[in-house]
């Protein structure tokens, strides 16, 4: 497909990689030259330097026969400004980035008076994606499917758990939970485990279960299930007031540590519940003030990242509280994982899995649908959950008896809201949805499952 992006920033970047890894026909448009030299090494795309609200530009870039217009900037107004004038010139559909919380609340009635096919607001997914996290504190990362009836967690494996050693097949047997191991990282590599993968203390664990299945599954290995009773957040930016606000929904009592007066003013009277505290989220003497050695949970926020991972590193020696750690750039990730910083949140991969899937569903609208879509282990593996619409050569057939590719897992079959940990001689049918988690990046379709017969 065609696909155009105004915004060459830190989304608008991992999209373009991403989407170009996917073989598409990739239009970057950027106001600076710099921002777009500087990347234009990294992809083979089309490079254009200008306003995106522009028709001429637009034009310039082939809106009439583009597929997918995506607006990124670091302006709300613009980025509906580019949809609105791409739907008026070109039938292609339209994702903005809003990221207002006035916008946000009118979202509905904006999509259907300009016609935008998808909205996405960063912060409020990011913020929905911690607030999971502190529901269940135990889990590094929560990603949910089928309407949350199905989760895939990552935990470490300890060896006050039991574990080491265990064959995969042996965990049904040993602990009588309906779970999957679908993913272990280990000294830098990342594997979709067969049943004889032998599990080590240390390693990073990824399960499918049901929420009520997990649950049991961490309660018998000895890890704490129930959400946190209160935060301590470093950073009152808009991120900070979405999380704030899911929080005290949950009955989580909110402390948020804020640098700007003005804006502390402004969160006492959008979060009457919360305790906003004016001050240095970096000052250590500060934050024991604020109650750090009793905290539960301590998330931040800050827009530096080096100040987040310190603050995290800080409250590692000082608490036993859940860590969260938000990171803006990528080009250490590979370092930070190795600090044990706790649940590390990278806002721009979230936004990006949401515009991914929303365009791989569009290439195959009729036979099967990419519903959900999360990159886990470590980014080195995608998992997809498949809406199965028609008959094909997936249907019906015993799973033990279909030629699936190496690297590549069927997690969940989930039948009418009934969900099952498939065993082989389990079958998809249509009208099922199928959670698949796979190294192999980029299938769009069910059928891509399966090896190609000679």
């Amino acid at each position: 497909m065609k696909i155009i992006i105004i915004g060459c920033g830190k989304v608008g970047r991992t999209l373009a990689l991403q989407l170009s890894e996917e073989q598409h026909d990739i239009v970057l448009i950027d106001t600076s030259s710099q921002r777009l030299q500087e990347f234009s090494e990294e992809i083979d795309a089309m490079y254009l330097v200008g306003n995106g609200a522009s028709i001429s530009i637009q034009e310039e870039a082939g809106i009439q026969d583009a597929d997918i217009l995506i607006a990124v900037t670091g302006s709300d107004e613009l980025n509906l400004l580019c949809c609105l004038i791409a739907k008026r010139v070109s039938d292609c559909h339209t994702i903005a980035r809003v990221r207002n919380p006035v916008y946000s609340q009118e979202i509905n009635f904006i999509k259907e008076r300009l016609g935008i096919s998808m909205s996405l607001n960063p912060e409020f997914a990011t913020a929905t994606e911690m607030a999971r996290l502190l529901r269940f504190p135990s889990a590094i990362q929560i990603d949910t499917f089928a309407k949350g009836r199905v989760e895939l967690l990552k935990f470490k494996l300890k060896p006050e758990f039991g574990m080491d050693g265990l064959a995969v097949s042996e965990l049904a047997e040993r602990f009588k939970c309906d779970i999957l191991i679908c993913g272990v990282e280990r000294e830098g590599g990342v594997n979709i485990p067969r049943g004889d993968f032998i599990l080590k203390n240390d390693d990073m664990i990824s399960i499918v279960a049901s929420p009520q299945n997990s649950a049991a599954f961490f309660r018998k290995i000895g890890l704490a299930t129930h959400q946190v009773k209160n935060a301590l957040i470093v950073g009152g930016g808009t991120l900070g007031y979405y999380l704030a606000k899911q929080l005290l929904y949950m009955k989580i009592k909110v402390r948020i540590v804020e640098k700007d007066k003005e804006r502390c003013e402004e969160l006492s009277e959008l979060l009457p519940e919360a305790s906003i505290i004016n001050g240095d989220g970096t000052d250590k003497k500060l934050l024991m003030q604020c109650g750090l050695p009793s905290a539960e949970a301590f998330i931040t926020l800050t827009s530096i990242d080096e100040e987040n991972i310190f603050l995290s590193l800080f409250a590692k020696e000082q608490s036993k509280a859940k860590l969260i750690t938000k990171v803006t750039r990528i080009a250490f990730d590979s370092i930070i994982e190795k600090l044990d910083l706790g649940s590390v949140i990278y806002p721009k991969y979230i936004t990006a899995d949401y515009i991914i899937q929303y365009v791989r569903a569009m290439q195959n609208s009729i036979g099967s649908n990419v519903e959900t879509m999360y990159h886990i282990l470590d980014n080195r593996a995608e998992a997809l959950e498949f809406s199965i619409r028609e008959d094909g050569p997936v249907i019906d057939v015993p799973l033990m008896d279909l030629p699936l590719k190496d690297n590549l897992l069927v997690c969940c079959i989930n039948h009418h809201g009934k969900i099952t940990i498939p065993r082989g001689h389990d079958r998809i049918q249509v009208g099922d949805t199928v959670i698949i988690v796979t190294t192999r990046k980029g299938l769009q379709d069910i059928n891509d499952i399966l090896r190609k017969q000679v």
